[in-house]
């Protein structure tokens, strides 16, 4: 009956969050609470020293606080949360002083008039913008930032988007970024780098492989258009800021700045320090040199102040989501059930299957669904079958929401970037899909030869 019950707390999620009936904040957290409360008149006996205790149903009830609360609940996701909070806000605040914009813009000069380096360039960009993690910042500055030079050259839009969709897409995979810190969560890593390090070999290969990507459309684009010269003389013209977006900028401040990030990515992966440390300190240091003024500082806690909370409210509610299924043992008796149905000859490449089914695992599952709802079971099923759950979980970040979130129908994002280019869904997904597959691949790949990924 546990078992059922896992199952159909995991479908109605789903369903609610999918057909957009419920926001996934409110089904991470009524869903599993209903059925945990349901769960309470299944689980009438524990075993206290070798003996079975009956178990008063009210008492069961009452558990379900506990569960949520403690380490496998919200105090699993504590410290990811607050490592959250602080690296939007460092980015964000990086962002506001407008330290990537000069990149941006020597990026563009460099790139000139020629589709080859145009589309590198623009592979370059996204990639540098993404380091926030953030789909919807890195659409909003990169597509209207090319867009112009793209039409004035005539090279197709939906080359743009396929470019800035891959770049950002495998960028996500990084540590900070929403899959990795939702999986490493979900399978009790309190260090998403730790979590990530292994697989870094084959997110280098697969920037590699956008880098090769890009080259290859630039040059058909190159084909198509012949020796090009800008129509009338046009260029690019950077977009105009605000006032109050001007007033912001710290351009003397920028290779400070750059400097920050660079000691914070070290700081990442060579401190020994937890994530959230290292984002609680260098967000002190970014605030205080661009903003020290205390208005100006608070301020610009109240602009990311959205972003932050949205992110982290569905965090603790996968923290609710989780605590529950797991004291109430509804995923162990999930787990026992698949081990049974999965044949034993293929326990050993769970890892692999996970790989290759990550990426169109975008279209059919949102994040939080996926990693909260899905993947515990998934790791559960495999440690059965004498699998590293950490594999599979590695394996499901190569593609699922990394490289297949700027192609999913589920996540906005992805209509922020066809919108930005003025492109078709159906298209996007058709010339972009095949190549996000490709990336995951040849991340999988490597990540089995080099012992990311183990068997």
């Amino acid at each position: 009956m546990l078992a059922f019950l896992g199952f159909l707390t995991v479908i109605v999620m789903l369903a609610l969050i999918m057909t957009k009936k419920a926001s996934p904040l409110v089904a991470l957290i009524a869903v599993p609470v209903v059925t945990g409360i349901i769960s309470s008149f299944f689980r009438l006996t524990e075993v206290a020293e070798g003996e079975p205790t009956v178990v008063d149903v009210m008492q069961n009830i009452k558990n379900l606080g506990g569960y949520i609360t403690e380490a496998s609940g919200i105090g699993s996701v504590a410290a990811t949360g607050v490592m959250f909070i602080f690296s939007i806000l460092f980015f964000g605040i990086l962002t506001d002083a407008g330290t990537f914009r000069p990149i941006i813009n020597k990026v563009i000069g460099l790139v000139g008039t020629d589709p080859v380096k145009i589309a590198l360039g623009t592979a370059v960009l996204a990639a540098i913008v993404h380091l926030d993690g953030s789909g919807a910042v890195t659409f909003l500055i990169c597509v209207p930032a090319l867009l112009p030079l793209y039409d004035a050259i005539g090279m197709r839009r939906g080359t743009l988007a396929t470019i800035v969709a891959l770049s950002a897409g495998t960028m996500n995979i990084l540590p900070w970024g929403g899959p990795t810190i939702r999986a490493a969560t979900a399978l009790g890593q309190e260090n998403a780098t730790e979590f990530f390090m292994p697989v870094m070999p084959g997110f280098i290969a697969g920037m590699l492989c956008v880098f090769v990507i890009a080259f290859m459309l630039g040059k058909a684009e190159k084909s198509r258009l012949g020796t090009i010269q800008l129509e009338g003389g046009a260029k690019y013209v950077e977009p105009e800021l605000s006032d109050e977006e001007k007033a912001l900028l710290r351009p003397n401040l920028f290779w400070v700045n750059i400097l920050l990030i660079v000691l914070a990515i070290v700081a990442l992966l060579k401190s020994g320090f937890a994530p959230a440390v290292v984002f609680m300190i260098f967000y002190v240091l970014a605030t205080v040199i661009n903003y020290p003024n205390v208005k100006e500082s608070k301020a610009r806690v109240d602009a990311h102040a959205k972003a932050c909370l949205m992110m982290c409210s569905v965090l603790f509610a996968a923290g609710c989501f989780t605590g529950i299924m797991k004291g109430t043992g509804m995923i162990t008796a999930m787990a026992e059930t698949l081990v049974a149905v999965i044949p034993a000859s293929l326990g050993k490449f769970f890892p692999v299957i996970m790989g290759v089914i990550s990426m169109p695992a975008s279209l059919l599952f949102d994040p939080d669904s996926f990693y909260y709802g899905v993947l515990p079971v998934l790791a559960q099923t495999a440690e059965g079958l004498g699998v590293s759950a950490l594999s599979v979980g590695r394996a499901a970040i190569l593609g699922q929401m990394t490289t297949g979130f700027p192609v999913s129908p589920l996540t906005a994002s992805t209509f922020l970037l066809i919108g930005l280019a003025g492109v078709d869904l159906g298209e996007h997904q058709k010339k972009t899909i095949p190549l996000a597959f490709l990336v995951t691949i040849v991340m999988l790949v490597v990540c089995l030869i080099t012992g990311g990924i183990e068997l």
